[in-house]
């Protein structure tokens, strides 16, 4: 089988990377930054999702497990001293795989065929350049409303607990494929109007964003930070691709949730 390891950069997971990449090896495993069958990231959340987005080409291929060096996350569930219990079982235990729900966003363009289609495992966000954001928002093919205010959030479900939450949205089990859209502080009076509520939509189900105003946008993708020009319309729904992550032990989400947000 063939791995790789991805490190946050600090000197904890460096040397953590350094030991797991020697035993590993030991075990007649084969070192491969090309083509792995598991990627094994060290450092926190952030880490991870960098791991997903160095190997987004071969998603349908690569499994991704988690050593968090720093606070507890959602998606690095091993700790530093339980690394020689995790080479054991990548070495010696056939892993269970899950599959959780990845978001795609396509943003197309004002007289280009052209479109910019993206993956990501935590949110999409939308922001307008300069002055609020101001946006005609489809679900299914009809008209919703027309969001204004700072920018909208479009969620996965295993990011729900990230900006999403933040931002007053609610939490979904990550085995759930859907999105979810969250407002940034829309504006609301007696001559605009939006739900005001976060909006959880199924996999069958297509949020297009359409602009009102011809102006510059930033899109933020997971952690890269984009900017759009002439964009005609901003398609978000449930991908057919999935994250495969490499389950070894059971990974209890609600009990994460509580030792992250409630747990004193």
């Amino acid at each position: 089988m063939n791995f790789s390891i991805i490190s946050k950069g600090d000197e904890t997971s460096e040397k953590l990377k350094k030991r797991i990449k020697s035993y590993l090896i030991d075990f007649d495993l084969d070192f491969n930054e090309k083509e792995p069958d598991i990627v094994i990231s060290i450092g926190g959340d952030g880490t991870l999702l960098h791991a997903f987005h160095h190997y987004i080409d071969r998603v349908d291929q690569t499994a991704f497990v988690g050593v968090h060096t720093g606070h507890l996350g959602f998606y690095a569930d091993w700790t530093p001293d339980e690394v020689e219990k995790l080479v054991i079982h990548i070495a010696k235990t056939p892993f269970q795989i899950v599959e959780y729900p990845l978001l795609e966003v396509t943003v197309r363009y004002l007289n280009e065929d052209t479109e910019s289609r993206y993956l990501a495992m935590n949110e999409c966000t939308v922001k307008s350049v300069e002055g609020s954001l101001v946006m005609n928002v489809e679900i299914k093919g009809e008209d919703f409303e027309t969001f204004r205010g700072d920018g909208l959030c479009i969620s996965t479900p295993s990011g729900s607990t990230a900006y999403n939450k933040a931002l007053g949205g609610a939490i979904i089990h990550p085995s759930l494929p859907s999105i979810q859209l969250s407002e940034m502080a829309s504006i609301n009076n007696r001559v605009f109007r939006t739900v005001g509520s976060p909006l959880v939509l199924p996999q069958h189900h297509t949020c297009l964003l359409k602009p009102v105003n011809d102006v510059d946008f930033h899109i933020t993708i997971d952690h890269l930070f984009l900017l759009h020009e002439k964009v005609k319309s901003i398609q978000c729904r449930v991908a057919e691709e999935k994250v495969r992550f490499a389950r070894f032990r059971p990974f209890p989400f609600w009990k994460r949730v509580r030792e992250s947000f409630v747990k004193e």
